[in-house]
């Protein structure tokens, strides 16, 4: 991806090096808002895990005379705030000229190691996900070697995905659609609500490629290879790939994300096609 030298966001709230304090237990209220997380990694389970640990979370806060020592992943901040900056650009053009809507900047949190978000606490093994809650992005940067070593999705475009993904996730939350599939909870089968889930992840990969179509309309970012990186990142977090690695066989109604063949034709779609309005996945007959 061509990113070097290209404007930044100035949404990007870095907590790298930070201290986080966790108060004591877990209540009903942060129970209940856990449900509003859409985890990246399909691993909702570790974050719950995550909230029972340590009541507080040591870091060095790795600052020089009052000023951020400079840090191995300074340069992957600096990427992941370009890709934001382009998502700006995108999907400020085309709420407002296919949608006749004001869209609104999400911010980024860069983080490592623990962080606290208005959805809960989260470590770096939840991997990225978006807060409806907050209305921001959590990534923590050790992700990208994650994606490259763990699901063998290495690229920087793959990264960028990842960020398309989640600023995705909040697209849908501005559009109402996120609300919709929440007040389902509860009202439903659990077959029926990961059905939802399976639809609302697939529309975020959706999404994701209609941003990459317009951002390369736009400002010839794509380089050979790119789609081919994300391609490869959307088949290898695919729920029938990571059930097969992790427990050695697949269970379709467990699916919250989609299948490795669906994440790919959906994304495929966004970006050989650059039009929204054909990314209705929840009036689908087959996914």
């Amino acid at each position: 991806m061509k990113w070097e030298g290209r404007e930044k966001s100035k949404n990007v709230d870095d907590r790298r090096g930070q201290k986080v304090k966790v108060g004591g237990g877990i209540g009903i209220g942060t129970m209940v808002i856990i449900g509003l997380i859409y985890l990246f990694s399909s691993n909702p389970e570790r974050l719950v895990s995550d909230l029972q640990l340590d009541k507080q979370m040591q870091q060095g806060n790795n600052q020089i005379a009052g000023a951020r020592a400079a840090r191995p992943d300074d340069e992957l901040a600096d990427f992941v705030s370009v890709v934001l900056r382009e998502t700006e650009v995108v999907w400020n053009k085309l709420f407002r000229e296919q949608l006749g809507k004001r869209y609104q900047n999400p911010t980024l949190v860069i983080f490592d190691g623990k962080v606290q978000s208005a959805c809960g606490f989260a470590s770096a093994a939840s991997g990225p996900f978006y807060c409806p809650g907050d209305q921001k992005l959590y990534i923590d940067l050790s992700f990208y070697r994650q994606l490259s070593q763990r699901f063998n999705a290495p690229g920087d475009f793959a990264m960028a995905y990842v960020v398309a993904h989640e600023v995705a996730h909040h697209v849908q939350y501005q559009l109402g659609i996120t609300q919709q599939v929440h007040s389902k909870k509860g009202r439903i089968s659990q077959k029926e609500y990961n059905d939802l889930s399976v639809r609302m992840e697939l529309q975020a990969d959706f999404l994701a490629g209609v941003w990459a179509h317009h951002a390369h309309l736009e400002s010839q970012i794509l380089e050979r290879g790119d789609i081919e990186e994300a391609l490869n990142a959307a088949s290898q977090i695919g729920d029938d790939k990571i059930q097969k690695q992790s427990q050695g066989y697949i269970v379709p109604d467990s699916f919250t994300h989609g299948s490795s063949e669906q994440r790919q034709r959906w994304f495929k779609k966004g970006i050989t096609t650059g039009d929204i309005n054909q990314g209705d996945t929840f009036g689908a007959r087959s996914l």
